[in-house]
């Protein structure tokens, strides 16, 4: 029997917003494509629709199981998302240089989308056990450290250095929330920021040379920078009001690369225009609110911590996309949350904000 608790808690507006700006992005992934001669990319919408249809059921999953579930089963789960990423290393599905997918029948899934989650879960597990021994100090951190450096590595390795980047940044946000010693805290930052200008050793020529053209695109207008020119042009070309839908030059006349994907902000800001962008980031802002807040009254640390590092991950992803298309950040590939085309991407995150909602349905129930 359904606890009459769990319905009464429940949050249908946050629900059908996120629902709405979900089918907004099978709308401009149609409108992106819909001008293309080659059939796949005219169908790509209809493709995106079924995994809105997927993730609608994988949220009601994520929604009807306690999530406390999850804290059980949290260091199985982590070790099984290593042995998928490791799969990924050793069989996985090569496409633009980057071997990043594995093929499950006719389905194609990024495992490095599940794989942030999988470290949520297990980084909350550590935190959020009962805390009676005071503040964190350097020691307590050497197990979410390497829980956080083994995953970080290996998506490293496909190469994905946005997804890798995401993964620190979520560290960072689990270390700032937790009742950390403040020299232990500075200490972390200073070696973080000394150590910083090392990792440009490591980084392969095409990584390096967005670097580069991030501060000068023009550098190469017809090589790295010719995805950030375009973009700009597209957003800047949409005005106040925009061009309206399908009427996008840009995207219409083929000049905007991985426009239903990367680039869907740039589609969307050029034929929306202003008034658009500023209604889109108010829905982000409103998810991202609603999400501390969830957090914020959560019923126990580890729903906490899995809310926040929900939170985290969403802000980090909507942040670096849509730097990225204005020209505030290099070229990484990170998707848009519930616009970008994809169905790992979709499906992560109608499972993350499922959690979300599982979270602030069961606050008062124990």
């Amino acid at each position: 029997m359904i606890n009459p608790k769990l319905i009464s808690n429940f949050c249908w507006w946050y629900f059908f917003l996120i629902l709405a700006t979900a089918l907004a992005g099978v709308v401009f992934i149609y409108s992106a494509n819909h001008g293309r001669p080659e059939a796949f990319f005219r169908h790509l919408y209809v493709k995106q629709l079924y995994w809105v249809l997927y993730g609608l059921i994988v949220m009601i999953f994520a929604i009807c199981v306690d999530y406390r579930f999850l804290n059980r089963y949290a260091y199985l789960f982590y070790g099984l998302t290593l042995l998928a990423l490791g799969y990924v290393l050793i069989n996985g599905v090569v496409a633009s240089g980057a071997k990043r997918w594995i093929r499950i029948g006719p389905l194609t899934l990024q495992i490095s989308e599940f794989a942030k989650f999988a470290l949520i879960i297990a980084l909350a597990k550590y935190f959020g056990g009962d805390r009676s021994q005071g503040k964190y100090r350097l020691r307590d951190l050497f197990i979410p450290t390497v829980l956080t450096l083994t995953i970080g590595l290996m998506i490293a390795s496909q190469p994905d250095l946005g997804t890798a980047m995401i993964i620190f940044f979520l560290f960072l946000i689990f270390i700032t929330a937790i009742e950390i010693d403040y020299r232990t805290l500075l200490k972390l930052f200073s070696v973080g920021i000394i150590l910083t200008p090392t990792f440009w050793f490591f980084l392969k020529d095409y990584q390096k040379t967005r670097l580069l053209t991030l501060f000068n695109p023009e550098l190469d207008p017809l090589g790295a920078g010719y995805h950030s020119i375009q973009s700009k042009i597209a957003i800047g070309s949409g005005g106040f009001w925009g061009k309206g839908l399908l009427a996008g030059t840009q995207s219409r006349l083929n000049f905007l690369p991985e426009k239903h994907t990367d680039f869907i902000f740039s589609v969307f800001a050029e034929e929306s225009g202003f008034i658009g962008v500023i209604g889109l980031l108010t829905v982000y802002l409103i998810i991202i609110l609603k999400g501390l807040n969830i957090a914020y009254r959560a019923g126990d640390r580890f729903g906490f911590f899995v809310a926040l590092g929900i939170v985290g991950s969403l802000s980090f992803y909507i942040i670096f996309n849509i730097g990225m298309t204005i020209g505030l950040f290099p070229i990484t590939g990170l998707p848009l949350p519930l616009l970008s085309y994809g169905g790992s991407s979709l499906i992560t995150n109608f499972f993350a904000l499922g959690l979300l909602l599982n979270i602030e349905m069961r606050r008062n129930i124990h």
